[in-house]
């Protein structure tokens, strides 16, 4: 995510920090090529210079302060611009004191219109909404059917009518969402390949009919400059309270979450980060602009393992690392906790300091998928005695996950290594590690310590920010 434009800023802030102090000559030379990155990455010229010119504006008058480098300055002066930029926003979605709240759901054919509606449902559900899906897309072939099976997913309830006309569908179902006990209704309207007059007609009369408390514009982060002109568009005819972009995981450019705003005046209320029913995450910012500069995003990567994974399963896994008695079948809950988190590359990318040091690196997703396999071909025995596994049982496990025995055999061996390593470090003879893993849960100790947070209970350690570390 942001690949494009965090390349661009890395670059430019290295060579400013080379240069020892800012002056306002090494300002507008990073400046220009700070402008040279944006516009690559498809971020609207309009937006680029409103961008570039408050940073010099900043950049110029700001007050050199002695005993921080020119990079650090001008770090903080573009994440500043970055936040303004891309925020305010507002997440909460208000509900109707009486009758149940409508949000309408626009968008062009293909911008992931259908599946963000099941999303956003599932999100209204971890709020404690009641929530109805409505089929009201009857342009697209299968749009029923699709939001239909993601109803029968979420165990949601959907109103559809494939007789009947989409405004006539998204009226009845205010009616229907009464009787139901639901809260909310979430239409899913119609889309086209483009912009035409026939679709804004229909969404103003649905809009006119229904009155919904919110419309929220859906629009593929992909395409861009095009996502930034169809939501001017859009706004512009209805007005829309907000915007999600879709298929931000595959966005290396960032030029739609960077202009649209701008543009529009709207805010971006969520993103879709992957095609699962729980990807669709609140838009912030702050956590945006640190992402970008490389500065990872510690809050989101807490929320989303406090959303993926069991707590008291966590701490169990944890006791059994430092006790060495972890186990194969361990390891393989161990996996499935922080695959549901997303992918490993997103998740080191939120991690401070690991952003820029990934640029260009490959990580294999699937060799997770392999190792697995390679642990559910084995035997519950085999599991939790892994040192039975001869020459026979690894050719075995090797057919049963098409793979190879030595594949079999550096896994078994890797897992001995690490579980030498935790004994050691359960004994206390790996100081740093013992540290972290002693500070409450391990991802609450590892995350504890870098947002500067005291680790191991209050008062047993102040913050680490400023503070002296013993070697």
């Amino acid at each position: 995510m942001f690949e494009t434009i965090s390349q661009g800023f890395q670059a430019v802030f290295d060579k400013i920090a080379r240069r020892g102090r800012l002056t306002e000559d090494n300002i507008r030379d990073g400046i220009r090529e700070v402008r040279t990155a944006l516009l690559a990455a498809d971020v609207n010229f309009q937006v680029v210079k409103k961008f570039t010119d408050a940073v010099v504006a900043r950049a110029i008058g700001e007050q050199v302060v002695k005993n921080v480098d020119p990079g650090q300055q001008i770090v903080k002066i573009v994440y500043d611009e970055l936040e303004r930029l891309m925020g305010p926003v507002d997440n909460r979605i208000p509900l109707a004191p009486d009758g149940p709240t409508v949000l309408m759901m626009v968008g062009l054919q293909g911008s992931g219109k259908t599946t963000t509606c099941g999303k956003l449902a599932r999100l209204l559900q971890k709020r404690g909404a009641r929530p109805l899906l409505v089929a009201a897309d009857v342009q697209r072939p299968a749009a029923v059917d699709q939001l239909e099976i993601l109803g029968k997913q979420l165990d949601l309830p959907v109103y559809s009518d494939r007789t009947a006309k989409p405004l006539e569908i998204c009226k009845k179902s205010i009616g229907f969402a009464k009787t139901q006990g639901r809260n909310v209704v979430v239409l899913d309207t119609a889309g086209r390949l483009h912009i035409d007059e026939e679709l804004m007609n229909e969404l103003e009369s649905i809009r006119k009919a229904t009155k919904p408390q919110q419309i929220y514009l859906v629009c593929d982060a992909m395409t861009g400059q095009d996502a930034v002109n169809s939501a001017k568009e859009f706004n512009d005819r209805l007005a829309v309270d907000g915007v999600i972009l879709t298929k931000m995981e595959g966005d290396a450019r960032g030029g739609a979450a960077l202009s649209i705003k701008s543009i529009t005046g709207k805010p971006i209320k969520f993103i879709g980060v992957g095609e699962g029913l729980d990807k669709l995450e609140e838009f912030h910012p702050d956590r945006m602009a640190s992402r970008i500069l490389g500065m990872g995003d510690i809050v989101g990567l807490v929320e989303r393992a406090q959303e993926s994974i069991d707590r008291e399963e966590a701490e169990k896994l944890q006791r059994k690392l430092l006790k060495a008695t972890f186990t194969l079948e361990d390891f393989l809950k161990n996996l499935q906790m922080a695959e549901k988190m997303g992918s490993m590359k997103e998740i080191l990318g939120m991690i401070p300091g690991l952003g820029q040091k990934l640029d260009g690196v490959e990580i294999d997703e699937g060799e997770f998928r392999r190792i697995r396999g390679m642990i559910h071909s084995m035997t519950p025995e085999e599991r939790t005695h892994p040192e039975i596994i001869g020459a026979s049982r690894r050719r075995r496990i090797a057919k049963g996950s098409g793979c190879e025995p030595r594949d079999v055999a550096n896994i078994l061996k890797q897992f001995r290594e690490m579980k030498k390593m935790m004994k050691d470090v359960g004994k206390g003879k790996i100081g740093a590690l013992k540290k972290v893993f002693g500070g409450g849960s391990g991802l609450e100790g590892l995350v504890a310590e870098a947002m500067g947070a005291p680790v191991g209970g209050a008062g047993k350690s102040g913050p680490a920010r400023g503070r002296k570390r013993k070697r």
